[in-house]
């Protein structure tokens, strides 16, 4: 932990931090009890629920793009996130109390809110550093530190609350999780962020120094790196659709007399996050004094790699499931190594699109690595739906192929990545 917080940063990234926090606690809140909802309440199949749930989610993070967009050229990001907590809070609410006739509606006011939040916080982040990179890990590290303890709280205050009194009381806690952190950012953001991502962002007003020209030649290869992100999420984002239901289904959560909710698991991950975070950063930290910190390309081929192997343990536990319940230790076990490859993957890639981008195109470039989640999380949804048509071991060990397969083609590519994308 001290290695991530023994540098000055300014208060400006611990209002984002908490605001994230919150908007994240909203976020995995819904997600946790999104698919159950549609196929318990709604009465949807596992496939349509599936199909709803990819496109959901990878909508989510296709918005990116446009809100990153208007941000750069019109409206500046610190407006863009107003706009996108106001829509989430409410398409939340919607959600809660609008019954089925408004469960589209409000899925795409949610849509739009991600649309204009998700690239445009993480944007201010990194122009409150300029081009100090040192502190950008540092920051970036803390930021995602405060996405993990949102989607920590949220599956268990969300999930605890659906479990005892219905799916609408889950999702209105999700959708008070972002008022809080909407009033937040209102009361504190001009005397901590000061003009940062306050106005857009137009071409003539950004100095072209050699920098930014070198900056605008690293883009193809951050582009190529990017898609590599793809199989990732595929994979990362079975976490809402096949692997929770999985827990529903096929493993045994009766602990001392006690049924754990499903939308527990799903706080596997960011409290792995949790403790696991500051321990990585002191690890690249001290690899970074010795020389041997990998780069960026080869902690995203290690987080392929580890990908592989949480579905390979998924594999066995789909076979044992044939028989029977499982031990919920298989779950545990994936969630744990998924996340050990999450922390060589995202916060890195966030990191690297804040160092790279040219200031102009910052958020736009942002949206574009959000964009390879869209597209990961579409086909991650469409994957998932196929729980009723295929065993647990069929439905898994295509996506352990398909991380490894990816982590083989990353390795062949990282000498001309490596070089392209030296800072």
């Amino acid at each position: 932990m001290q290695n991530i917080f023994s540098q000055e940063h300014p208060k400006g990234l611990y209002l984002l931090f908490f605001v994230e926090m919150w908007e994240r606690f909203s976020y995995y809140g819904m997600r946790a009890l999104l698919v159950l909802y549609m196929v318990q309440s709604l009465m949807f199949s596992s496939q349509k629920a599936g199909n709803i749930y990819g496109i959901y989610t990878g909508l989510v993070y296709l918005t990116p793009l446009i809100g990153g967009y208007l941000a750069d050229r019109f409206i500046g990001q610190r407006r863009c996130i107003t706009a996108g907590a106001v829509l989430m809070s409410t398409g939340l609410f919607l959600l809660a109390f609008g019954g089925k006739e408004l469960f589209l509606f409000s899925l795409f006011l949610m849509i739009c809110a991600n649309g204009f939040f998700k690239s445009n916080i993480s944007s201010v982040l990194g122009l409150l550093y300029g081009d100090d990179n040192d502190k950008k890990d540092s920051a970036f590290t803390i930021f995602y530190m405060g996405i993990n303890f949102g989607a920590f709280l949220s599956p268990l205050v969300c999930g605890t609350l659906a479990f005892k009194y219905g799916f609408e009381c889950g999702f209105a806690a999700a959708g008070t999780g972002m008022l809080i952190g909407l009033v937040t950012y209102k009361i504190f953001e001009n005397k901590l962020l000061f003009d940062k991502g306050l106005n857009p962002v137009t071409s003539g007003k950004v100095e072209v120094t050699p920098e930014e020209n070198k900056k605008n030649s690293n883009l193809f290869a951050l582009f190529i790196l990017m898609l590599f992100t793809i199989p990732f999420w595929i994979c990362f984002e079975q976490a809402g659709s096949s692997l929770t239901l999985f827990a529903e289904y096929q493993t045994n959560r009766t602990l001392f007399g006690f049924e754990i909710p499903t939308g527990y698991f799903q706080a596997l991950n960011p409290l792995f996050i949790i403790v696991l975070a500051p321990l990585f950063s002191a690890l690249w930290s001290r690899l970074r004094k010795k020389g041997k910190e990998p780069t960026s390309v080869e902690k995203f081929a290690a987080a392929l790699f580890l990908m592989s192997v949480s579905y390979v343990i998924m594999i066995f536990a789909g076979l044992m499931a044939e028989a029977g319940t499982v031990s919920p230790l298989w779950l545990i076990g994936a969630y744990f190594v998924m996340t050990v490859a999450e922390l060589c993957l995202s916060p890195i890639g966030l990191s690297l699109v804040s160092k790279l981008a040219p200031r102009k195109f910052l958020s736009l470039t942002m949206g574009c690595w959000f964009l390879t989640c869209f597209i990961g999380d579409g086909l991650a949804g469409f994957w998932g739906g196929k729980y009723e048509t295929l065993t647990s071991a069929q439905l898994f060990a295509p996506l352990a192929v398909l991380s490894f397969v990816a982590f083989l083609l990353l390795v062949v590519l990282i000498p001309k990545l490596n070089k392209s994308l030296k800072l």
